[in-house]
C-alpha cells in the first residue's frame, strides 16, 4: 500500500535550507512512528510531497497506519494511492474509467489534475482530454467545474502517474525536532491538554510538569491523559514527565498569605518551580493552558503579575480562546472525555480573589512565605521519561491476575477509548467464553465500577494491556478482589 504525504503549506514557503531540514525531520518521524505497524516501511522523498510504502495488506493495520499519519505533525493530507508508469493521454484515461466509471454514474464530476516535473503536456491538458473521454464513455450527468459531485484526483510526478482511492486530512503544523522544546504546566483539564496539543501541533517537543496537590487518583488521571497525547501526537520524540510534590506549598500559602492573594501567589509558585525544571532541562520556554479572564487569576493584571517570577518566556496558546472552542478542540483530539472525568481537587480557593494584584502587595505576602518549602518541593520532584512512565503502570500492575480467554460467567469490560472502537472493534466471538460484553472507557471506569454488580467477576481489556493492567491494579488498591486482565494477544486469531 501507498500513502502520499502532502507537506503542510508553511513548510514550502520556507527558505531551500530550511525546508529540506523539515522534510528530512518528517520522514524520520514517520519511520520512527510507523515502525510499530511495519519494520520495513520505506519513506521516500525530497521536496513537496513523501511517499510512504508498506508491505502490509491487514485492513486493520492500515486503518492504524492511516491514523498514525493523520496525527503526525508536519502533514496537510494524505492521499491513499496506486502508483502506475506514466501513459500516454490514452492510458491515462483508461485508468481514469477503470476508478471512476461506476462512482460517476447520474454525477456531476470535474478532472484536476496536479503535475510536477517536465512534460510535453500541461494539467490543463490532461483534464480536457480525461474529462471528455469520461463524458463521453461513461453515464455522468456532465462535467461541472464548480462543486462538482465527484473530484476525478489525478497527480502526475515526473514519470509517475498516481491514482487516488482516498484523501484524510493531516494534523498540519511542523515537524516535530525541527523547532525548540517546551515545557507544559499541565493538570489534565480542557486548557492545559489542549495547550499542549497546539504546542505539539507546531513541532515543540512538549515536556510535562504537573504540580500534585496530594490526590494520587488526580495524579494517574493527568499520567494518562499525558500519555495518550504522546502515543496519539509526538511519539516520535521522547519526552519528560516531571511530577512536583504540591501539598506543603499549598499549606504553606494558606497559612501565611493573605486570602485575597492566594491564587495569584499560587500561580507564581508553580511559575518559580517550572521554571527551575525548564532549566534542568536546557528548555526556553513555559506553556500554560490560561486564558485571558476565563478566571479571576488570569485578568492581564495578575498574569503580568505572576509572569514576573520567570526567567523563561512564558506561552500561553490559548490566551485568546474562549472555553467552548477549547472544549471543541479537546473532543477533536480525543481528550474530551479525559478532562471531563479528571479528579477535580480545589487546593486554594479565595473568597474575595484580587482581580488587579499589585506586585508590591504580593511581594509582601511572599515576604512571609517559607521559601525552603518550595526548595523541599523541587528536591522530592520526580522526573521520568514518558516511557518510563508507562514501565511504573505496568510494575504497579505486575500482581494482577491475567487470564488469556474469558472464563464462563465472567464480564468482559473493553477499557479502550472510544476512537480506538472505531477503528478495531472487539469482536463478541473472541470473548464467547464470557457471560456479557461491556464497554466504559478507561476513563470512566473508576467512576462506574462500584456501581457493577459486586457478586460478578470482570475481566479488563484494551489492546496491549497496558491500561486494563494499570486499572485493574488501582481498583485492587481500592478494595475490589472481582477483576483481572483479559490479554488476547496470544490467541489464535490474533498470532
Amino acid at each position: 500500500m501507498l500513502f502520499l504525504v502532502k507537506l503542510f503549506p508553511e513548510i514550502t514557503i520556507k527558505s531551500r535550507p530550511v525546508r529540506r531540514r523539515f522534510i528530512r525531520q518528517l520522514r524520520k518521524n514517520l519511520r520512527a512512528v510507523l515502525r510499530e505497524f511495519d519494520e520495513s516501511v520505506s519513506v521516500s522523498g525530497e521536496w513537496d510531497a513523501l511517499e510512504v510504502e508498506t508491505s502490509c495488506d491487514q485492513p486493520d493495520t492500515l486503518r492504524k497506519i492511516a491514523e498514525r499519519l493523520n496525527c503526525t505533525p508536519g502533514i496537510s493530507n494524505i492521499l491513499q494511492v496506486d502508483k502506475y508508469p506514466l501513459p500516454d493521454m490514452d492510458g491515462i484515461l483508461q485508468l481514469a474509467l477503470q476508478y471512476y466509471s461506476d462512482e460517476l454514474r447520474d454525477k456531476t464530476f470535474a478532472v484536476r489534475c496536479k503535475r510536477g516535473g517536465k512534460h510535453a503536456f500541461k494539467s490543463i491538458d490532461v483534464e480536457r482530454y480525461v474529462g471528455g473521454g469520461l463524458n463521453q464513455h461513461t453515464e455522468a450527468a456532465g462535467v461541472k467545474l464548480v462543486n462538482p459531485d465527484v473530484t476525478v484526483a489525478l497527480e502526475i510526478r515526473g514519470d509517475d502517474l498516481f491514482m487516488l482511492n482516498r484523501r484524510s486530512k493531516g494534523l498540519g503544523g511542523f515537524p516535530l525536532g525541527t523547532q525548540d522544546a517546551v515545557l507544559s504546566l499541565i493538570s489534565g483539564g480542557f486548557d492545559s491538554t489542549v495547550s499542549s496539543y497546539l504546542c505539539i501541533k507546531r513541532g515543540l517537543q512538549t515536556h510535562y510538569c504537573f504540580f500534585n496537590l496530594g490526590v494520587k487518583a488526580h495524579e494517574l488521571a493527568v499520567k494518562e491523559v499525558a500519555l495518550y497525547l504522546w502515543m496519539k501526537y509526538h511519539s516520535s520524540h521522547r519526552v519528560k514527565f516531571v511530577s512536583i510534590p504540591f501539598e506543603a506549598v499549598v499549606e504553606e500559602i494558606l497559612k501565611k498569605i493573605d486570602d485575597s492573594q492566594m491564587g495569584v501567589v499560587l500561580k507564581r509558585m508553580m511559575l518559580r518551580a517550572a521554571d527551575k525544571v525548564a532549566k534542568s532541562l536546557d528548555v526556553k520556554a513555559l506553556v500554560t493552558g490560561e486564558s485571558v479572564a476565563q478566571v479571576s487569576s488570569q485578568t492581564l493584571t495578575n498574569l503580568a503579575v505572576i509572569d514576573t517570577v520567570s526567567d523563561s518566556l512564558v506561552l500561553r496558546p490559548l490566551s485568546t480562546s474562549n472555553k467552548q472552542d477549547i472544549i471543541d478542540v479537546a473532543r477533536a483530539i480525543g481528550t474530551e472525555e479525559f478532562s471531563r472525568n479528571i479528579p477535580e481537587y480545589c487546593a486554594v480557593i479565595s473568597r474575595k480573589p484580587t482581580t488587579r494584584a499589585k506586585l508590591e502587595r504580593i511581594e509582601r505576602e511572599e515576604s512571609y512565605f517559607d521559601f525552603s518549602v518550595l526548595d523541599t518541593a523541587l528536591d522530592s520532584a520526580s522526573h521520568q521519561l514518558i516511557t518510563e512512565v508507562v514501565d511504573d503502570f505496568n510494575h504497579a500492575a505486575a500482581e494482577v491476575t491475567v487470564v488469556n480467554e474469558a472464563q464462563p460467567d465472567s464480564v468482559v469490560i473493553d477499557i479502550r477509548h472510544p476512537a480506538e472502537l472505531d477503528t478495531s472493534p472487539l469482536n463478541p466471538l473472541r470473548v464467547n467464553g464470557a457471560a456479557e460484553l461491556l464497554t466504559i472507557p478507561f476513563y470512566q471506569l473508576r467512576s462506574s465500577f462500584a456501581e457493577l454488580d459486586p457478586d460478578k467477576y470482570f475481566l479488563l481489556y484494551c489492546d496491549k494491556g497496558m491500561m486494563s493492567r494499570l486499572h485493574a491494579a488501582h481498583l485492587q488498591d481500592e478494595g475490589f478482589h472481582n477483576v483481572a486482565v483479559l490479554d488476547l494477544s496470544a490467541t489464535p486469531e490474533t498470532r
